[in-house]
């Protein structure tokens, strides 16, 4: 049985190494925040409008533990996920966890890139992005970096080297 578990920032990749991944071993592939919307039947912007973060924390919470005891399973979780509760333990118990890492600079190279509205970015010039993306990450990382590995995810911006990067995953995860 294997779930491998992705984590780290926004931007970092989770999704696209999340999926590429699917599509290479052949199984299922689940994005949390995807998951709890299709639950929920609302977005994550909605949810944390109309509960606000201890709430949609809380969900998130459930969520995860439901996804998580799924077989044979790819999660790529959102960024905040492994910073509440016990959310990183439980997610080391259950699965092989990577952080996907990258620098601020890459990440917001990476959230430039995006297709994705991202509300806590918006309306704020490059200097600031960089700003927010540094300080959010300093205070996220000691969560992240519990995972069992790290994968350094700065080189990802064409798709020769997304696959180059699931071939580094497959390695350390001796798939």
């Amino acid at each position: 049985m294997k779930r491998i578990i992705l984590v780290g920032y926004m931007g970092a990749g989770k999704t696209t190494v999340g999926r590429a991944l699917s599509k290479e071993l052949g199984l299922p592939f689940y994005d949390l925040d995807w998951y709890i919307e299709s639950r929920r039947r609302k977005t994550v912007s909605e949810l944390f409008q109309e509960i606000g973060e201890e709430g949609f924390r809380t969900i998130e919470r459930n969520m995860l533990h439901e996804v998580a005891e799924f077989e044979n399973v790819i999660i790529s979780c959102g960024g905040g996920t492994p910073c509440f509760f016990d959310n990183m333990d439980y997610m080391n118990q259950q699965g092989q966890v990577v952080y996907l890492k990258a620098t601020p600079q890459v990440l917001y190279n990476h959230l430039l890139m995006g297709k994705g509205r991202r509300p806590l970015l918006e309306g704020k010039t490059p200097e600031e992005l960089i700003a927010f993306i540094s300080e959010h990450l300093k205070q996220r990382e000691p969560y992240y970096t519990k995972a069992h590995y790290q994968l350094d995810v700065s080189l990802m911006d064409n798709h020769e080297k997304i696959r180059l990067t699931i071939e580094q995953l497959k390695k350390i995860l001796d798939l």
